[in-house]
């Protein structure tokens, strides 16, 4: 039934196109010889990924807007001519007529602030993740009036939506509000053949696993350490870039995946392209997502989640408990 919508059906067929896209960029541009300090292979790959999903997207929906991660201005100097040329290659192998300037005009489809009614686009999420060679996710998502309708989470190194499996066939992960969240393998969509997803069915703490970040930037470790010691979880906490733990949390292989606030940036709050796409992904499933006074997700409130601070996720069963944890650490 989901696939009857035509918003649904593009959501899959632009985040399909545009994760392996993606894929094609890290694999082509991220070598051995790589610096640690050289992020051009994802600046050209989060680049070409929003010029092409805005192109597709104008194509499908004409009067639909998108509110993406990205804004050519830097691709208009001088100084970002490499780069543009670059990403102009990589879009003209998905549409062989993109010109340099096509490829800007695109980009800035998503420069706006978000109507009642809008796209967002995270076009790679997990930056170090897809320099590593290891996670990360194309998340598309559609919101209406402040609630995610529609999200979508490419993901090309996961496999069944739950396994880590570096170039395997990667997993598309699609969530309608009503409808549940499928998956399906991003490689050799044609087939078919979709899985319906649903969170675990843990409801003691201790047994949970707790999903968190790769970069100690992102959260609160120390935080997370005290959690996990009040909750009396016994598994080490599994680490992940990207919205790809949405989507393992959504195929019960985690059970709780929690983003604390970084002492280095008390003040941070979320761009809504981090988390929509994955949160109606998990809620679809049977999770629960809120942030971490147990507040619901905000999307009304422009580009970031204003209204929020930070971000719970959990298979429901576990929500109350963890976020009772939380405030005892002072999280």
């Amino acid at each position: 039934m989901m696939f009857d919508s035509a918003e649904v059906q593009f959501a899959i067929d632009a985040v399909h196109e545009a994760a392996l896209l993606a894929r094609r960029v890290q694999q082509e541009l991220v070598t051995p010889a790589l610096t640690k300090a050289d992020r051009s292979p994802v600046t050209v790959a989060d680049f070409a990924v929003q010029a092409l999903v805005a192109k597709r997207l104008a194509d499908r929906f004409a009067d639909h807007v998108l509110v993406g991660e990205e804004s050519a201005a830097t691709l208009r100097e001088e100084v970002g001519s490499d780069s543009l040329e670059r990403i102009t290659h990589f879009v003209a192998q998905q549409i062989p007529t993109a010109t340099a300037d096509d490829v800007c005009r695109w980009i800035d489809h998503g420069a706006g602030q978000p109507p009642a009614r809008f796209w967002t686009l995270d076009p790679v999420d997990g930056t170090k993740g897809f320099l590593r060679g290891e996670q990360y996710a194309v998340a598309l998502a559609y919101i209406v009036e402040g609630q995610v309708e529609i999200g979508v989470l490419g993901c090309p190194e996961l496999e069944d939506a739950c396994h880590p499996h570096i170039g395997g066939p990667g997993t598309l992960a699609v969530a309608y509000r009503g409808h549940g969240t499928h998956c399906s393998a991003l490689e050799g969509l044609g087939a078919d053949y979709w899985r319906q997803l649903e969170v675990s069915s843990r409801g003691h703490p201790a047994d949970a696993r707790l999903l968190r970040s790769v970069e100690a930037a992102h959260t609160n470790t120390g935080e997370i350490g005290q959690l996990i010691a009040r909750l009396g979880i016994s598994a080490e906490p599994v680490a992940l870039d990207s919205q790809a733990k949405y989507a393992v949390l959504a195929a019960g292989a985690g059970d709780v995946l929690v983003r604390l606030l970084s002492r280095s940036r008390p003040d941070y709050c979320e761009c809504i392209w981090d988390q929509a796409a994955g949160s109606i992904v998990v809620t679809e499933a049977g999770g629960r997502v809120t942030d971490l006074d147990g507040k619901p997700l905000d999307f009304s409130q422009g580009r970031k989640l204003t209204a929020n601070r930070g971000i719970l996720a959990t298979n429901g069963l576990l929500h109350d408990e963890v976020l009772a944890a939380l405030k005892s650490v002072g999280a």
